[in-house]
């Protein structure tokens, strides 16, 4: 009778990890995520084998590697996905801490492969970007400390986590990596909102970014040009943006066929920032609205289970993750057709790269950990809370 009334309890006493885990997960997100990693294979396919007969590779070499990330993205998902919440705050505090001093060491030790930003440490055999990394342990660092906060004599954590974002947002700026610095910002304000923050509060902090963008205008060369290229009406047809638009008009509804585009013999980075031009012309606005549905699965599917968990850390962390996840990609394709300046990021568990599909793997992994259902905790840890 009490399973009728409140539902099945969807943990039981002694059961083994594994099935523990998989009666807790939310198995259509992770669909959806293996679903994305399936498509970014198959578009770089096609995207990639330009860009490896160019390098006189084998013209597979770079859907190769990406398998090889992807897996080991997706089995690092799995594994931190059956880790409770205290182990995902730790595992995100720590990597927060050793990508800081990374990326504090970049200008000495990083590189910029001709792309005018340093960010990427060189390792010969692969680079490493550590601002990717440093996105999940940045949210687990500030929920933790919104979570503190709420605690009756705790911490100022507001504060901390608000000197926290400035932290990053400005050493992000100095790269320059304006792109990730705006992410960066945006799920501080995501969790910020989570935890209870007033709105007068959240539109000043917005005011200050803005401002903070006038102020980069003006002292960046590289960030004006961004800006500049994106306010002119005009396109030029021989910019990476004039051939992804012309890519995304010339594929229509259903594309103009599989291996029978052209948009990735012009654009460098049509297996990295400009996949979804690839997508929308050899595969067309289905492909494309299918992609979109994946991500918002992910997204929607994540913040509907976040609204029945009590926890501060989970509810605030997990908000932070999911929403980092779905604006990410939003940035990716509004560039793609011209909706937002061109700020060189990746389509999530789409886009070809090592650093790109790893991190991601790892802010998934405690996204899914983070919404596993947990009901026989709640209702313990208000009560333990209220002695």
């Amino acid at each position: 009778m009490t399973e009728m009334v409140f539902g099945a309890t969807p943990v039981r006493a002694g059961d083994p990890i594994l099935p523990r885990w998989w009666r807790t997960l939310d198995k259509w997100s992770l669909a959806a995520v293996l679903g994305l990693f399936a498509m970014g294979l198959l578009l770089g396919l096609a995207a990639s084998v330009p860009l490896a007969e160019k390098n006189h590779l084998p013209r597979f070499y770079y859907v190769q590697r990406q398998a090889i990330f992807g897996s080991l993205a997706i089995a690092v998902m799995l594994v931190i996905s059956m880790l409770p919440p205290r182990q995902i705050r730790r595992i995100g505090v720590l990597g927060f801490v050793v990508s800081f001093a990374l990326i504090l060491a970049l200008p000495v030790i990083g590189t910029d492969f001709g792309k005018g930003a340093t960010r990427w440490l060189s390792l010969g055999f692969v680079s490493v970007q550590p601002s990717e990394f440093l996105k999940p342990g940045f949210v687990a660092l500030c929920a933790w400390f919104l979570a503190a906060a709420q605690a009756v004599g705790g911490p100022p954590g507001r504060a901390y986590s608000f000197a926290t974002a400035v932290s990053v947002v400005m050493l992000l700026a100095l790269q320059p990596d304006f792109g990730q610095a705006s992410l960066v910002l945006f799920s501080w304000l995501v969790m910020y909102f989570t935890a209870g923050a007033p709105m007068i509060l959240l539109m000043g902090v917005a005011g200050m970014a803005v401002a903070g963008g006038v102020f980069a205008y003006g002292a960046s060369d590289h960030f004006a040009r961004r800006i500049n290229g994106f306010l002119n009406p005009e396109v030029d047809p021989t910019t990476q943006l004039g051939y992804a638009t012309n890519a995304i008009m010339e594929g229509r509804y259903f594309g103009v066929g599989v291996g029978e585009g052209t948009v990735k013999w012009s654009l460098p980075d049509a297996h990295t920032d400009f996949i979804i031009a690839v997508a929308a012309e050899e595969y067309g606005l289905v492909m494309v609205l299918a992609i979109i549905a994946l991500y918002c699965t992910v997204v929607v599917r994540s913040l509907l289970r976040l609204l029945k968990e009590r926890d501060p850390f989970t509810r605030i962390a997990g908000a932070g993750l999911a929403c980092a996840f779905g604006v990410q990609a939003l940035i990716n394709m509004g560039v793609a057709v011209r909706l937002l300046p061109a700020k060189g990021m990746t389509l999530p568990f789409v886009s070809y790269g090592g650093s790109s599909v790893i991190a991601s793997g790892i802010a998934l992994g405690m996204l899914l950990a983070l919404t596993r259902t947990r009901p026989q905790n709640e209702m313990a840890e208000i009560l333990r809370r209220g002695r």
